[in-house]
């Protein structure tokens, strides 16, 4: 049974026909990991926990930068040098104290992207670069944990949703990376403030629809929105018959 605190905290989701209390309870139950608390991540968990998910994972080694205040909601001025997943489990546990953070203060890499990832119910993936989304997709398709995928760059974003088995994965959209020549660091890509927030917006829903499975999902989508146009379109996504991730000749 919901609590009369519960009720009245998520009382406008609740009268949902497709969420009600039963709905809630799964919310409540679920278990959420976010890879990354920088742009996206801050957008993504900080919805997550207003809606009431029960148990939110934050994996980041890094720590705040003034840098990061333009497009890093979570994260305050006088927190600066601090990790990141302290300051962002400090902003979350103050939105709502019902629910569990845990933290990783750690990057996601192959030693620990198995340990961390097999106790939650589905990722999104927040981070930043390449190696730690191939990394998040691969151990997400061997675990079959859905994953959703986000990016920002510049004025663009986009957004897809990964269910191992049944669409396609991220090595699918992407075979390879970019060239080493190609690929700036996150330092170096400039990005609208607001662009990570939205696109970060766009995998909490998809997160929340998800665990209620209510609506139709971006599964075999990729979501492209563009800031200056103001423009949302999709393009189909197939799955790759000889991905060496999910496909047969998976390695």
């Amino acid at each position: 049974m919901l609590t009369k605190e519960q009720k009245d905290r998520y009382h406008r989701q609740i009268i949902l026909p497709e969420v009600g209390e039963k709905g809630q309870k799964k919310l409540l139950k679920s278990k959420v990991l976010l890879i990354g608390t920088g742009g996206l991540g801050s957008a993504a968990a900080y919805y997550l926990a207003a809606a009431g998910v029960g148990k939110i994972g934050l994996v980041d080694g890094d720590r705040l930068e003034r840098s990061n205040l333009q497009r890093q909601i979570l994260h305050q001025t006088s927190r600066l040098g601090e990790s990141k997943v302290v300051s962002a489990r400090q902003t979350l546990t103050a939105l709502n104290p019902e629910i569990e953070i845990a933290t990783y203060q750690e990057n996601l890499t192959a030693a620990n992207a198995l340990r961390i990832i097999l106790d939650y119910d589905l990722v999104v993936d927040c981070s930043d670069n390449f190696v730690t989304r191939y990394l998040t997709n691969k151990t997400c398709v061997v675990t079959q944990k859905p994953m959703i995928y986000g990016a920002v760059s510049h004025f663009e974003g986009q957004a897809m949703t990964i269910l191992p088995g049944v669409g396609p994965c991220y090595h699918c959209l992407y075979p390879e990376p970019p060239s080493g020549d190609a690929v700036s660091s996150s330092k170096e890509i400039g990005v609208l403030g607001v662009l990570p927030g939205l696109i970060g917006v766009i995998q909490a829903t998809e997160a929340l629809k998800f665990i209620l499975q209510q609506g139709k999902l971006l599964v075999g989508e990729l979501l492209i929105y563009n800031a200056l146009n103001l423009e949302f379109f999709k393009l189909k996504i197939k799955k790759t018959p000889k991905c060496s991730v999910c496909g047969i000749n998976k390695q």
